[in-house]
């Protein structure tokens, strides 16, 4: 085998981040779950090989002192070294044995090697991928898809299904909950990235963004609304008609009515889950375009009288 540093591409000052993140790459490239090449297999198992040495501080340790070669058998001179690559004992012209520890692949001197390795490959693999190649249960799932879904105003208040685009071309349903909070994230499973290995596909994950809407804006759990009222209405009181979230009501505004005074409709504002908020009505006096003389001669009197018409 080659020497292990030169197969992760590391140099022998690497830290042990540096090599794990390097043989991470590698087996990720290898990995027989995502490369068909025929020389494929071969290659994780030389990128297996080698950071089961240089992955292992005491192996790593041994190696650098030249106590085991790139297969971690012992190459003491003048020893004969017996179990191959399990390590195990090497004994001398007297007979007497000396113990190695174990060898690559598993024994108490793999000082828990092993059970790191199978992290790093579950990892990367979502917990599917097994050393050597295989796999327990599907292959590696799809990727992720994340968009910006901007949401009705009356959907994302009143809570239901909207449209959302994922990419040209595709669009799903998505049930958007009443008030969610904007920048909040909701995944849709399985609407992601098909995976090219046959696996699960991923999810979408929609980040919530709130259209604007030409006459409702939310303060809190309350929406407010401005409504065009005519200088007669609001001087003598009348019956308006009141745009909600789900529909029109009528509203009773009294004589005297000023574009000081708001109006509150309870539980007709956003509908959050713990408990709805309500509809600020705002009243917007319209003056006509075209002052009528009589109109024009009654305000003059009563300016001239000093009558508080609503300041």
């Amino acid at each position: 085998m080659r020497d292990p540093y030169s197969v992760l591409g590391v140099s022998k000052t690497a830290s042990l981040a540096e090599i794990k993140k390097a043989f991470r790459k590698l087996a990720k490239q290898y990995h027989p779950d995502q490369n068909k090449d025929a020389q494929a297999a071969a290659k994780f198992a030389e990128v297996n090989s080698a950071y089961e040495i240089v992955g292992d501080e005491k192996k790593r340790a041994q190696f650098d002192r030249g106590e085991i070669d790139a297969d971690g058998k012992p190459r003491f001179q003048g020893f004969e070294a017996a179990g191959g690559p399990g390590g195990g004992f090497g004994r001398d012209s007297s007979g007497f044995e000396f113990n190695f520890g174990g060898g690559r692949g598993g024994g108490s001197g793999g000082g828990g090697f092993a059970g790191g390795f199978d992290d790093i490959l579950s990892e990367m693999f979502g917990g599917r991928a097994q050393r050597g190649g295989g796999s327990r249960g599907s292959a590696p799932r799809g990727e992720d898809i994340q968009v910006t879904g901007q949401i009705p105003f009356t959907v994302w208040a009143l809570g239901g299904k909207t449209r959302v685009e994922l990419g040209p071309g595709r669009m799903v349903d998505a049930s958007i909950p009443a008030g969610i909070a904007p920048g909040k994230t909701i995944r849709l499973r399985g609407q992601g990235e098909p995976s090219p290995f046959g696996g699960e596909p991923g999810d979408a994950l929609i980040t919530v963004a709130v259209a604007p809407h030409e006459a409702f804006r939310a303060e809190g759990r309350n929406v407010r609304v401005d409504v065009n009222v005519t200088v007669y209405e609001a001087a003598l009181g009348a019956k308006v008609r009141v745009p909600t979230l789900d529909g029109s009501v009528d509203l009773t505004l009294p004589a005297g009515t000023t574009g000081l005074r708001s109006f509150r409709l309870k539980g007709k504002g956003v509908q959050a889950k713990d408990g709805p908020g309500d509809l600020i009505v705002q009243p917007r006096i319209i003056m006509p375009g075209k002052i009528d003389p009589e109109l024009e001669a009654a305000l003059l009197k009563l300016r001239d009288k000093g009558y508080d018409i609503g300041r």
